[in-house]
């Protein structure tokens, strides 16, 4: 069981994103309050779980629990502020969604900037230590992949329903045949120009 709270704060909110690495789709974070109902031992940081599991986990966090929120933000404005900005966009807009204010917020890895005027910690790993954030994790993932499908669905080219815009083999050798498409980062290294040289051999 992970550890329920970083503050002696009673309204602690974790919150993590994913899809930082990705080529293509939005940038999606989760911000939860943990309440005495989410207990499951199964709940840890999104990398370390199944396809399976994550989406069982999803489903145990939004039945017990109620006071989550998820935030996207696209391509078009990853583009235009950059990556890191967007992930902690991305945080402040799911925690601005909230019914409530936290009085404390933790965030997993290292990087962050203040949320009005609420006290903040940045935790490496923080995913694997603490509830709330794997809680938030899991929500951002799980999220995430169910939109990839979706433009999975306009784009199959891609094979976004396995790489969920991450930048595999596959992924890019189709946007070397394709081109990238409206939903790509296009401030991205879409194609690294060894690989452009081992495809064309």
């Amino acid at each position: 069981m992970l550890l329920k709270a970083y503050s002696n704060l009673e309204i602690e909110v974790g919150t993590d994103e994913a899809g930082r690495g990705c080529l293509a789709g939005p940038v999606t974070a989760a911000a939860i309050l943990i309440n005495d109902k989410l207990e499951n031992e199964l709940i840890n940081d999104s990398k370390k779980l199944s396809i399976g599991s994550r989406k069982n986990l999803r489903s145990f966090i939004e039945e017990h629990n109620s006071f989550f929120s998820i935030a996207h933000i696209y391509e078009d404005t990853i583009d235009e502020i950059n990556i890191l900005n967007a992930s902690i966009q991305a945080m402040h807009n799911a925690i601005s969604t909230l019914s409530f204010e936290p009085e404390f917020i933790i965030v997993d890895g290292n990087r962050f900037k203040p949320y009005k005027q609420i006290p903040h910690e940045t935790i490496i790993k923080g995913d694997s230590m603490y509830l709330s954030i794997a809680a938030a994790s899991i929500l951002a993932k799980t999220y995430r992949d169910e939109y990839m499908l979706q433009l999975h669905e306009e784009f199959p080219m891609y094979g976004w329903d396995t790489n969920m815009g991450y930048p595999t083999k596959k992924h890019r050798a189709a946007i070397l045949e394709y081109g990238p498409c409206k939903y790509h980062r296009k401030t991205f290294r879409l194609l690294p120009e060894q690989l452009v040289l081992d495809l064309n051999k």
